[in-house]
């Protein structure tokens, strides 16, 4: 069931007429219906899956329980290891036993040693990354006496399967959301419209946005052998756009649900593209998953607190896991480690620097250079793939912007240039709406101004209804990982 199709949207308008009106004065009630509500919509796709987000959340509420029970550290340190190895585990075998079965039969090749490893015909779970990490951070921060285990069992597997954001994050922490299960919640306007505003503007950043880019970029990053240059290059600026808006889009339409029924989840982007650095750019890219990797991987091996070899070490390991947290592909552990190693250069060589419009704009236009070459690993299905694309990238470069070959080259796949312009107007058009949520004075208009801001969200409206609406039903890319 996704937030963009008929069916989620008569699914929720039952459910939130439910929780308001029939279960509102109760709040165990609303948490059991929260549950309840959440596992029909995750088995909507299969609901076969259903076992496992019951066996980590069943796990992991009572080794809670029993680490703040006992008092010897190596019990508890034996109840945490099993509390990883039954996440992981399911992790693993679901998303990675194929990889490292193909990956040892290379290896065994190599040797000239034969093998016939057997390869499981293996499903992978919607949003299984997601939850397990929402769900082993509760059991870490138990064991790190941050908090204290959770003894109300519907809220806490309610907090584990909360259908706003089960499937593609934000990836909340114990901490933030498990305590607004155990308060009772009531309907408050001004925090539910600007729950309605962010589902707008999600919904205009997947469905008019990131569907009509995917149009442009899923034919050419799965032919590369047939595009030289520009069309790559465009592509690949493209699907900059397009997981932005693909990604951060349900980010924004989980974070209005929510609010709509009296819950506050953590920000996941933050105009990461106008980021002045690498730096910069995972502090408003994923910030629930950047967040989680530094408190969880990066800081335990040592964060900054050791020498800088080992820093620089601990570095390129959060993000060689977090490039493979996102699929079983050397491609994404690749596109990790550039992330990884641009950092350390940007450690070791970067220098302050006065704020000024030509400075800034060019730090942001090589943050972004950078960003946009290493998403080719993330996009490219092979690694022979991105390679070939690299090579082909500047090829020709100047060949397309005659404007009858570039019209009989994009005509191959179905597209006009005039598909192009629209998709550009579109980005120009986030932009804007980006810079001026960051501008106080044009917030201040716009939050003031009934007909300014009517006008702004009928617009919106319409573009979703005209330019988005043929779209409705594709998944969402971040579905997959």
């Amino acid at each position: 069931m996704l937030f963009n199709s008929l069916e989620f949207i008569i699914f929720f308008l039952i459910f939130f007429f439910s929780y308001w009106f029939i279960f509102n004065k109760n709040i165990k009630l609303q948490n059991l219906l929260i549950l309840c509500s959440s596992y029909f919509f995750y088995a909507w796709w299969d609901w076969r899956f259903l076992i496992l987000i019951i066996i980590s959340s069943s796990t992991d509420y009572l080794i809670g329980i029993q680490i703040e029970n006992l008092k010897n550290k190596i019990y508890k340190k034996r109840a945490l290891i099993l509390s990883l190895f039954v996440n992981l585990g399911i992790l693993l075998v679901f998303k990675y036993y194929n990889f490292f079965i193909d990956n040892f039969k290379i290896v065994l090749e190599k040797m000239n040693l034969q093998t016939n490893p057997d390869l499981i015909n293996i499903i992978l779970p919607i949003g299984i990354s997601f939850y397990t990490f929402q769900t082993l951070s509760y059991t870490i921060d138990v064991y790190n006496n941050k908090i204290s285990a959770h003894r109300d069992s519907i809220s806490f597997f309610a907090f584990v399967a909360f259908f706003p954001q089960l499937v593609a994050g934000p990836i909340e922490r114990a901490k933030n959301l498990l305590p607004q299960f155990l308060i009772k919640r009531k309907f408050n306007y001004d925090f539910a419209i600007s729950g309605c505003r962010l589902i707008l503007i999600g919904l205009f950043k997947k469905m008019v946005i990131a569907d009509n880019i995917s149009l442009i970029v899923d034919p050419i990053y799965s032919n590369p052998n047939d595009y030289l240059g520009f069309p790559i290059l465009l592509a690949t600026i493209f699907f900059a756009f397009q997981i932005y808006c693909d990604f951060s889009g349900y980010s924004d339409i989980a974070i209005g649900l929510a609010r709509l029924l009296g819950f506050k989840l953590m920000t996941n982007f933050n105009t990461p593209y106008f980021s002045k650095s690498l730096t910069d750019f995972w502090r408003n890219w994923h910030i629930s998953l950047s967040t989680w990797f530094k408190d969880y991987v990066y800081i335990p091996l040592g964060g900054n607190r050791i020498s800088k070899k080992k820093m620089h070490l601990n570095i390129i390991i959060t993000f060689l896991l977090s490039g493979f947290w996102h699929g079983a592909n050397w491609t994404f552990l690749i596109w990790g480690a550039i992330h990884g190693f641009g950092l350390i250069i940007e450690k070791n060589f970067s220098f302050k620097l006065k704020n000024n419009f030509v400075l800034d704009s060019l730090r942001i236009f090589s943050t972004f250079s950078i960003v946009c070459l290493a998403w080719i690993f993330f996009r490219s299905e092979t690694f022979s793939d991105s390679i070939l694309i690299f090579n082909n990238l500047f090829v020709d470069i100047l060949d397309y912007t005659n404007y009858d070959k570039m019209s009989l080259k994009f005509r191959g796949i179905g597209l006009k240039p005039i598909d192009l312009i629209k998709c550009v107007l579109f980005i120009i058009l986030l932009i804007f709406i980006e810079l001026s949520s960051k501008s106080k004075k044009i917030m201040n208009i716009f939050n003031s101004n009934k007909f300014i801001r009517y006008s702004g969200y009928y617009f919106i409206l319409i573009l979703i209804i005209f330019w988005g609406t043929r779209f409705s039903g594709n998944n969402f890319i971040y579905f997959q990982f």
